[in-house]
């Protein structure tokens, strides 16, 4: 005659498993499950990271686990080609395409030129844009993507991405603190590695129930797979959008300072320098990438909704002295784009002006490619 089981037991068993497998968890570094992807095996690979707050309608989702943004990603579908010239382009919003579809974007524009690097190898641009505005934010995709045997990189960048105090706000980099801490180490960055914006959990934070989010969203981002690869969609676009701001007030302060003269030492150039260091023998071609330069209200006094006109002139001054002092490859493009060839921002341009971009980076893509 077999022994009744007592419920009681089988709560207090349960209970301990759960609090084993959490524990257990915790101490267990999970980073490894982000490069467990069905993409680039049974879907596609993504043309650009994922990112989206309406995950029904672009089948897209922002998280931060940078394996899973690089797993999913086409640049990971396979080994280098020996006949790719192999560049990637790193950035913010603007890199990324907002309101683009893929093949609108920079990338997507370069790789439809057909460009032939001096040696007769392919031209193919990689999207590892990522909007917020932040150097650190690119310097820390950029560190990773050095594995993918780069040839050349394009960095565009614009004064918003440079504030000191600006640099950690980006939820990429908050979410990837430890990460950051080792840039900051070792590139010796003048950034605060103890700044509360690092997000840091705790011994709870690390165990599955502290976890249960950034796990649903791994497995979420699969899922969505399946619609990307039926669709090629990974954003949502609609027919009507507030557009760029033209008429401003009065105001000419910027990051709290309110002028005449741009403080140096707020902007975090150590950042920048810290990137072309980790691109190490691959040349960086770096854009001061075009802005909308308004007509309208008080224009006179603001170039447009970020820039008062002297912070952007003395910034623009500023990275003309560094990058003759560094001897960088750097175009400076910042009026390259009429106003009227912006969306819903002052850095976001229409299909027509990436295009307009993509030739002139282009241009120097192929000076590049020549030893």
């Amino acid at each position: 005659m077999s022994t009744p089981v007592s419920p009681l037991r089988v709560i207090v068993k349960a209970l301990i498993l759960f609090l084993v497998l959490n524990l257990a968890f915790a101490a267990w570094d999970p980073s490894g499950l982000g490069g467990l992807s069905l993409y680039n095996r049974l879907f596609p690979g993504r043309a650009r990271f994922p990112f989206g707050e309406d995950p029904a309608q672009s089948y897209n989702l922002s998280l931060s686990s940078l394996p899973a943004m690089f797993a999913s990603h086409v640049l990971t579908a396979g080994p280098k080609p020996a006949d790719e010239f192999r560049v990637l382009v790193i950035g913010d919003s603007s890199v990324w395409g907002i309101l683009l579809r893929p093949e609108q974007t920079l990338a997507g524009q370069l790789n439809a030129a057909g460009l032939k690097a001096c040696d007769g190898r392919t031209v193919r641009a990689y999207n590892l844009g990522y909007p917020t505005l932040s150097l650190t934010k690119d310097l820390l995709i950029l560190d990773l993507a050095m594995r993918d045997r780069p040839d050349l990189i394009v960095w565009p960048v614009t004064l918003e991405a440079f504030p000191v105090d600006r640099q950690l706000g980006s939820p990429l980099v908050a979410d990837n603190a430890a990460a950051v801490r080792a840039l900051i180490a070792k590139y010796r960055l003048g950034l605060d590695p103890n700044d509360p914006a690092l997000s840091t959990p705790d011994f709870w934070g690390r165990t599955l129930v502290g976890q249960r989010r950034p796990l649903a969203d791994l497995v979420r981002l699969q899922l969505y797979g399946v619609m990307w690869a039926a669709t090629g969609i990974d954003q949502s676009y609609p027919a009507d959008y507030p557009p760029a701001q033209t008429d401003f007030t009065a105001d000419v302060s910027f990051d709290g300072q309110p002028g005449p003269t741009l403080d140096e030492k707020s902007l975090a150039f150590d950042v920048l320098q810290a990137g072309l260091t980790a691109a190490g023998q691959v040349p960086v071609l770096l854009v001061n990438e075009p802005m909308l330069v308004s007509p309208g209200k008080n224009s006179d006094l603001r170039y447009n909704f970020y820039y008062p006109r002297w912070a952007y002139d003395q910034y623009r001054q500023m990275m003309t002295a560094h990058a003759a002092a560094g001897i960088w490859n750097y175009l400076d493009l910042w009026n390259l784009v009429p106003a009227d060839q912006f969306t819903n921002s002052a850095i976001h341009l229409t299909p027509a002006a990436e295009a307009t971009l993509a030739g002139r980076v282009g241009e120097s893509i192929n000076q590049l490619s020549c030893p």
